[in-house]
């Protein structure tokens, strides 16, 4: 089952994946993982699939992706300089983006992307700091980057955060 595949080991994978062959192999075992499930397409449903649809739940509501639908390259891209651990800044402590190292988002890592904020609020550091210190991932309105800090500091946001919490 894919909610079961996306836990803390997961999470580690994505961090560690430029480090580590056996990173990238593990990430890679779980996103084609089957779920067991079909897609509406008519296919088995993958782990990626089940990720990619929630981020697309969670973070997608603007960009024009269908209720239900798996966050495509432009969707990911489109919604990752939103996502802001604890408070609306515009520093590498606080813009989720920033502190996980994608200066890129496109076809080659928008689903590694999308699976590490899933992981994250699943099971990892996001999800204990949430637990334990109160601080959430906020969603900000789109397009920070050409805000001003005052704009950033007073923008609508909303938190989110995933039950869970497995090793």
């Amino acid at each position: 089952m894919a909610e079961n595949c996306i836990n803390r080991k997961l999470y580690e994978a994505i961090v560690r994946f430029d480090e580590s062959d056996e990173a990238k192999e593990y990430y890679y075992d779980i996103m084609d993982r089957k779920t067991g499930k079909l897609t509406a397409a008519g296919w088995e449903e993958t782990t990626r699939d089940v990720i990619l649809r929630v981020y697309g739940v969670l973070f997608c509501e603007d960009t024009g992706l269908e209720s239900g639908q798996p966050a495509g390259t432009d969707d990911v891209a489109a919604t990752a300089d939103r996502l802001y651990i604890g408070s609306v800044g515009y520093d590498s402590e606080h813009w989720y983006r920033m502190k996980y190292h994608f200066p890129v988002i496109d076809d080659d890592n928008y689903d590694r992307f999308a699976a590490l904020v899933i992981s994250d609020l699943r099971s990892g550091p996001l999800h204990d700091a949430a637990m334990n210190e109160g601080k959430m991932l906020i969603v900000g309105e789109a397009d920070p980057l050409h805000m001003t800090a005052e704009k950033r500091r007073n923008q609508k946001t909303k938190a989110a955060m995933l039950p869970g919490g497995e090793g």
